[in-house]
């Protein structure tokens, strides 16, 4: 038996791949012990080309992962497994293959493609019991935390975020999800409707909550920076994400969910931000206010 609790990472079209076992094994100054990726599967993908994933493989295999193009080489002699891929569109077809293994499983960012594919994700892991969540690493960016703890809930919240390009699907979807993500940690769940409008820069939401508060999130083009404003009737409170080591949090509770069993956002939170985003894109498209419907 392993003296530590090992991980199989599917995909290597994302940077995640590396930054995380980084953290895990690698180079980084501040680790997160416990647990340690020993399998990768990589596979073609718009997000990533051969040459990139060669470099990230040879990286991989420097920390002593086995990189492989087999998914039941991969889950073999694992207890966990970590889904790393870029792109939405294939999260709910490599769900339903981890899932057939009933190991404990962490989606990075975005739940799916869309919320149809999303519920399909969360309607399985119900159905077979299936211990699993999905976040960006945005949820625990200890300013955030610090934010709220200064203020409750707010009555409004406005975050700003950035949103690259898709190669494939939606860029907001695929991207803006991290702005949405801290709007969730904060504002919590009761979104009931969304109002969205583009432009040539960037991409601006107004959510409306069931109790009366109002969030605001935008998603800019070439602006890599995080931070937003949480506002009450007695104070307001700013906040900035410092971006030097973004991921160690949200490793840190991988870690604790795959030691511990116990995942740090629920179903329907997850599910929300989901909706979230695609009634911001059925909003860009129809220049209406559009439901928040789950």
């Amino acid at each position: 038996m392993s003296s530590y609790f090992r991980v199989g990472m599917i995909g290597l079209d994302t940077s995640h791949s590396v930054e995380f076992t980084r953290l895990l094994q690698g180079d980084s100054p501040r680790k997160v012990f416990g647990i340690k990726v020993t399998k990768c599967m990589r596979f073609p993908s718009p997000f990533q080309n051969e040459e990139g994933q060669n470099a990230r493989q040879k990286q991989l295999e420097a920390w002593g992962v086995k990189v492989s193009r087999s998914f039941e080489e991969t889950v073999k002699d694992v207890d966990g497994l970590l889904l790393e891929i870029n792109d939405p569109a294939l999260h709910w077809k490599y769900f339903k293959m981890e899932a057939t293994t009933k190991l404990p499983i962490f989606l990075d960012k975005p739940l799916a493609k869309n919320l149809t594919e999303g519920k399909k994700i969360i309607n399985l892991a119900k159905k077979e019991r299936i211990k699993m969540w999905c976040s960006s690493a945005l949820r625990f960016a200890p300013e955030i935390a610090e934010a709220i703890k200064e203020i409750g809930k707010p009555m409004i919240c406005n975050v700003y975020g950035a949103m690259g390009k898709a190669p494939a699907g939606s860029s907001l979807i695929w991207y803006g999800c991290h702005a949405f993500e801290m709007l969730s940690t904060i504002m919590g769940n009761g979104a009931k409707a969304v109002s969205a409008t583009e432009s040539a820069k960037s991409v601006v939401t107004i959510v409306d909550f069931e109790e009366g508060q109002q969030g605001i999130v935008e998603c800019n083009s070439g602006s890599f920076f995080y931070g937003g404003r949480l506002q009450s009737a007695e104070k307001v409170i700013h906040f900035t994400v410092n971006m030097a080591n973004p991921y160690f949090e949200l490793v840190e509770n991988v870690r604790d969910f795959m030691i511990r069993g116990k995942p740090p956002v629920s179903f329907e939170t997850m599910l929300e931000v989901q909706a979230m985003l695609d009634a911001a894109e059925k909003s860009i498209k129809s220049g209406k206010t559009e439901k928040i419907k789950i």
